[in-house]
């Protein structure tokens, strides 16, 4: 090779570099945010105040990171150690070295800034999962199984226009809120407390949760865990979550951008009387069934095979929503939102089930919530209407206290 050719790659290769470096800190000034001001004491923490020997992705809070690391699990279907090494496991502290899994990693996040600078003006066309697709090594020979054979059904990315022959956004929520109790009733809905059950994707029993709410975004839920009490906390302002130091490298955390701007959003579907006002741009796309999804009263992924309505919006601060709807009963039946991330957008799933009334209004019992890095199941044993709460239950929460099996290391 030619050492001006070899010159030219390395000059190409630089700018791929410091285009990368850069895109954390432009994609966090447009980034969604809530309208409100948030507490000045709600400050995330940013990865590289964190982790030791972040190299590429400085810029996002720590919540953003650990999902941008799901984001590379979802695309890859590995997990943690599968970059990081074995030695990782259970230690915060050897996320930080460099086995030959994490390198090849950083080259090709490298590889897909350079592909969407390079063809589509720095516009995020490609990512991650474009090529892995849930597969270590992306496919390079087609399968004329796919190719001839049907194809399973997927539910659109987007709901670009109002589908032709189906209800307008009035009609569905108009429907839901009827279906809940009626408008009447839910406006005398404004706070609740419950208790159940909660179970996360690594626990092996279930642990006791209590929820408080209040109207129209306060939200305060603790668990009650092997490892110590968790929380994640709505003032409607901020969101803090506390976990053990087993769980997260940082026991406190503030959210932001879209991390918040979605917290914001379950805590306000809790009490549904001001749907209409929580989101905008709306439109109804063609009804989806037979989709592969996290069925709301099984363990694991299955075919759903209702034919539900699916309604999209946004919100304020701009992160899209997509709700699905039973068209028979008109409830609730899933919530999707969508985080910005700087390697691509991730969902968060939300299904609802096991609706009970009470005092006239329809309830979900059972709450499924998947993301990119994790999974919950609660289920609720006791709902009280209205009850009265201490303003205490919002406020933020204390770092939990060391678990004995981290005291004892």
């Amino acid at each position: 090779m030619k050492f001006g050719a070899r010159r030219n790659r390395i000059r190409v290769m630089e700018a791929a570099i410091i285009g990368l470096m850069g895109m954390a800190s432009a994609w966090a000034q447009t980034a969604p945010q809530r309208l409100a001001d948030v507490d000045p004491e709600a400050k995330p923490l940013m990865a590289e105040q964190v982790f030791k020997n972040v190299q590429l992705l400085k810029g996002i809070s720590v919540k953003e990171f650990m999902e941008t690391m799901g984001f590379f699990a979802a695309a890859t279907n590995k997990t943690c150690t599968t970059c990081h090494g074995d030695e990782s496991a259970g230690s915060w502290e050897r996320y930080a070295d460099d086995p030959p899994q994490k390198q090849t990693a950083r080259k090709m996040m490298i590889m897909v800034d350079a592909l969407n600078r390079s063809y589509f003006g720095g516009k995020r066309e490609v990512t991650c999962y474009s090529c892995h697709r849930n597969a270590e090594r992306p496919r390079i020979t087609p399968i004329l199984a796919e190719q001839y054979g049907i194809p399973p059904a997927e539910d659109p990315e987007d709901i670009v226009r109002q589908a032709p022959g189906q209800p307008t956004p009035d009609q569905v929520l108009d429907k839901y809120v009827q279906a809940l109790g009626g408008a009447q009733k839910l406006a005398s809905f404004t706070s609740f407390v419950a208790k159940g059950s909660y179970q996360g994707y690594d626990d092996p029993a279930k642990s006791p949760v209590e929820i408080y709410a209040k109207a129209p975004s306060q939200f305060s839920q603790v668990v009650h865990g092997q490892a110590g009490a968790s929380s994640w906390v709505d003032d409607g302002r901020s969101v803090w979550v506390a976990q053990s130091q087993l769980d997260t490298p940082v026991p406190l955390l503030a959210l932001s951008a879209g991390d918040l701007d979605g917290a914001h959003v379950e805590s306000e579907l809790y009490f549904p009387g001001q749907i209409k006002q929580l989101l905008s741009d709306l439109r109804v796309g063609f009804p989806v069934s037979g989709v592969t999804s996290i069925l709301p009263n099984d363990v694991g992924v299955g075919v759903d095979e209702r034919e539900l309505t699916v309604l999209e919006g946004t919100t304020a601060a701009g992160t899209k929503v997509k709700l699905y709807f039973d068209p028979t009963s008109g409830l609730l039946v899933r919530m999707v939102r969508f985080t910005n991330l700087p390697v691509g957008f991730i969902p968060t799933e939300t299904d609802y089930s096991d609706y009970r009334d009470v005092s006239g209004i329809k309830v979900p019992f059972r709450v499924n919530k998947t993301w990119v890095d994790g999974r919950s199941v609660t289920e609720l044993s006791s709902f009280e209407m209205n009850a009265p709460i201490d303003k205490s239950k919002f406020a933020k929460p204390a770092p939990p206290a060391p678990a004995r099996s981290e005291a004892a290391r």
